[in-house]
Formats: C-alpha cells, structure tokens, sequence
C-alpha cells in the first residue's frame, strides 16, 4: 500500500473581503488548485510566502511541490527593464518562490510549474521571458477569463509519453512566455504560433504554460502525484 503524497502548493497574499470582514490582507489559492491534486490521488498542503532561507527545510517534510500561477515575474531577476505591460505585483512571492525551486532542484524533489510556475522555472534556471506576447490573443483572450488553445506535444519527451496526442486543446490565460531557455531544461511542447507550452527538466522537472487545473485532465497531475508517491509505513 501506498500513502497519498503530500503536495506542497504555493499560494499569495492579497487584500480580500469575507463574510462581515472588510478587506483584509488573505493567504489566497483559487480552490481548483488543491482540488486538482486531491483529485489526482495527492494531499494538498498550502504554502504561503515564507522567508526564503525555510525552503529546503519545508520541502524535506513534502513529497512532491506545484508553484502556481499568478502575476508577472519581476524581470529584474532576468536582468530585463519592465515592459509596458508587465505587471510584477508579488516581490515577496518572487523570492519565495524561486527559493522553493531552487531547493526542489537541488533535492530531487519532484515539481510542477504551472503557468507564471513554469516561467519562474525558467528564470530559476537562468532563462529569460518574453514580457508581452504581441498578437498572442489566444493565450490571453480577454482579460478576467480562461480561454483554450491547442498545443503540440514533442516527441521523445516526458510529456509526450504523459500526453501522446498530437495535439491537445489547453486552458490558458498567459501575456508572457520563455524566450531564452534555461539550463537544464528542455522544450517540451509548443503552441502553433511557437510559444513554448512545455518545459522539462532532469528527474521529475515540469513546467505547463496553460493551467490544468481549469480543466478535466489529470495526467500532468498525476503524473507528479505518482512521481512523489512513497511506500506507506507499516
């Protein structure tokens, strides 16, 4: 038998308004996040912004981490001036993040990025992003809702054995995208204006640009739940 793996999620921190309270400062998840995990057989466990230096203690305590999605990456972590349109609001979030990546990279613990998750990646790696996808109105069709595009999975990489369609159809909401790949990371699945879908890396290293939890398919999930999955103690 098997235990459910821990799955450790991030999370972000935001006014927001409840029941008779007026707005407070809220840690914050939209509820499909741990729904996607627990669905794929996992135990959600939520994290919120921390200081860095706890990261590798934390995650010695997780099976498996997902780093969700959410606002800009600032550029200044990639070395670039902000775009016009770039809208970096998360600094503490930033740091906590990438140190979380840095720390499952450095342990093997296996990770997904999703959306902002797989572009932090990229920049933990030493990539770079392109801040503002011109005439990239099927990834971000308007603003405040999720539309849905096709992607196309590469051949002889992880995804392709978790996804062996050639051509899946995605839910996305995303202005920006890697441009300069990282170290260590290989190019896993491309949309058809060339946008990079997918990112992979050694061990179970995983980053999607749409967002499953806004849809029905669990591979990617549950790939990592399994990839995190330990024997019980009996």
């Amino acid at each position: 038998m098997t235990n459910r793996p821990l799955i450790g999620v991030s999370t972000y921190v935001n006014d927001a308004t409840w029941g008779p309270w007026d707005a407070q400062r809220a840690v914050l998840l939209p509820e499909r996040y741990p729904q996607l995990v627990q669905r794929a057989g996992g135990t959600a466990v939520l994290l919120p912004p921390d200081s860095p230096e706890t990261a590798p203690g934390l995650l010695a305590r997780l099976d498996g981490l997902v780093i969700s999605g959410g606002p800009d990456v600032n550029p200044a972590l990639y070395g670039a001036r902000p775009h016009p349109k770039t809208r970096a609001t998360a600094p503490e979030r930033d740091l906590w993040e990438a140190a979380l990546l840095r720390a499952a990279l450095a342990s093997g613990l296996p990770l997904l990025g999703i959306c902002r998750g797989m572009q932090l990646l990229n920049v933990v790696c030493g990539g770079t992003l392109v801040q503002h996808l011109e005439g990239g109105e099927c990834h971000l069709p308007a603003a405040n809702r999720y539309g849905s595009h096709p992607v196309r999975p590469l051949a002889g990489t992880r995804l392709a054995e978790l996804l062996p369609e050639l051509e899946i159809e995605v839910p996305t909401a995303h202005h920006q995208a890697v441009d300069r790949l990282g170290e260590g990371l290989v190019v896993s699945a491309l949309a058809e204006d060339g946008t990079v879908e997918a990112v992979e890396g050694a061990g179970f290293v995983l980053g999607v640009q749409w967002h499953p939890e806004q849809g029905a398919d669990l591979r990617v999930m549950q790939a990592l739940v399994e990839a995190a999955r330990v024997p019980a103690v009996v």
